[in-house]
């Protein structure tokens, strides 16, 4: 195969991945200790990010873009007529190294339409990284499409040699899956998840009684949602993905907005959903995870979907307001965490502060907080007149941001570091 063949690969299977979402390249460390190549670091690789906070420091290809499944919101569908490309392993392999070697990338996500049936689809993933591991040395971050009707002897070498695993939810409730993408089933992804969560948790106890122990998708697993190609609401992805994390200990939900695709069914719309609606749902989920907010809090029966106007955290509280205002020299974690405009980092930081001193809106200015944001929900140690204000019927308009779309850019660095 020579190398103009290669490149013509490459150019249609990095361009099939790009609907996948769900590369994630934080939680592993590897080191070659001198004996082979690359380095994984377990404070994360990536280093570029795209404006919505996607990385981009991986080769993310797919092995091939032909499939055997029909999914109706997928450009690669069995019946789509777009332009068609298989890798060997061994092209995958070559190509991850020289990329590598100059530096182009940190890493490998890889994942594939699904060719003949999941287990000879797996068996082809697993080849890629085994190469790497065992015939090159290569200690990089890799992180495999875990194939949903995989056999469990497959998933399980799967995770001796990739740092992370994913398998895709797709979307957001059995009956969008039914009506979408009929071959697969809730079922066979869920198991699929849940056999990898099992290994997950085996190996790190493992890890604590020895350093030697065999690890198993050190990063642990995450999944995608698509957002906008049924009418399933926020509130019912939320759910979704609240289940996910508590049954099967997933470390990230990615969200990834409807693409319309050449040729779409009849049963999709006609356009892509705000990037808005996708960045809030990034934001809801960070709140779930991060700020003790349950699912079920973050929208409403009359309103099941995000405000795109205001955050999730902001938007609880103008839904909240006998909640507020809260004493930041008195109320616990919980409470601060509630307040909008306080991250995690800043809170902690504040209940540090006030040990010693009495907390003032000069001690929140050198944190960095928006006050903008934060005032009208607080009490601090000196005269807060704004605090008095909570009830006024402008409270929204006075502390929202004035663009949303503006918002969803200049947000991406505060919402990776966790101030939401």
């Amino acid at each position: 195969m020579g190398a103009t063949d290669v490149r013509t690969k490459l150019t249609i299977l990095a361009d099939a991945a790009k609907y996948d979402a769900s590369c994630a390249s934080s939680g592993s460390q590897r080191s070659n200790r001198g004996r082979g190549l690359g380095d994984t670091n377990k404070i994360g690789i990536c280093h570029s990010y795209t404006p919505d906070g996607r990385c981009v420091s991986l080769l993310k290809i797919l092995l091939t873009n032909y499939c055997i499944y029909d999914c109706r919101y997928c450009v690669n569908r069995v019946t789509s007529d777009t332009p068609r490309a298989r890798f060997t392993p061994g092209e995958v392999v070559q190509l991850t190294l020289e990329f590598y070697r100059r530096n182009y990338i940190e890493g490998l996500f890889l994942s594939s339409g699904i060719i003949q049936s999941p287990d000879y689809t797996m068996e082809q993933l697993i080849a890629v990284a085994r190469s790497l591991r065992e015939g090159h040395q290569y200690y990089g971050y890799i992180h495999l499409k875990a194939v949903p009707g995989a056999s469990e002897e497959l998933m399980a070498m799967a995770g001796r040699y990739a740092d992370r695993l994913s398998a895709n939810i797709e979307l957001p409730t059995s009956e969008d899956l039914q009506k979408l993408a009929p071959e697969k089933t809730r079922t066979d992804i869920e198991t699929a998840m849940g056999q990898l969560g099992v290994r997950i948790a085996e190996a790190k106890h493992e890890a604590k009684k020895s350093t030697h122990a065999p690890r198993f998708a050190p990063a642990g697993q995450s999944t995608q949602m698509i957002v906008g190609a049924t009418p399933s609401s926020d509130a019912a992805i939320l759910d979704t993905a609240s289940t996910l994390y508590a049954k099967h200990e997933l470390r990230r939900v990615y969200y990834s907005a409807f693409s319309p695709i050449p040729h779409a069914d009849d049963r999709l719309p006609g356009q892509a959903p705000p990037l808005v609606r996708e960045h809030r749902l990034y934001q809801a989920d960070w709140l779930m995870r991060f700020y003790g907010f349950e699912a079920t809090e973050l929208t409403t029966p009359a309103a099941p979907n995000l405000d795109e106007k205001v955050d999730p955290k902001l938007g609880w509280a103008l839904r909240h307001r006998a909640f507020f205002p809260v004493d930041v020299n008195k109320a616990s974690k919980e409470a601060l965490l509630r307040v909008p405009g306080l991250g995690v980092r800043n809170v902690m930081r504040i209940l540090k502060i006030r040990r010693f001193h009495k907390v003032t809106l000069e001690d929140l200015v050198k944190l960095r907080v928006s006050l903008t944001k934060a005032r009208p929900f607080i009490v601090t140690a000196e005269h807060n007149p704004e605090a008095l204000r909570i009830d006024r019927d402008d409270l929204a308009q006075r502390v929202a941001a004035p663009n949303p779309q503006m918002e969803l850019f200049s947000a991406a660095t505060s919402a990776r570091s966790g101030e939401v």
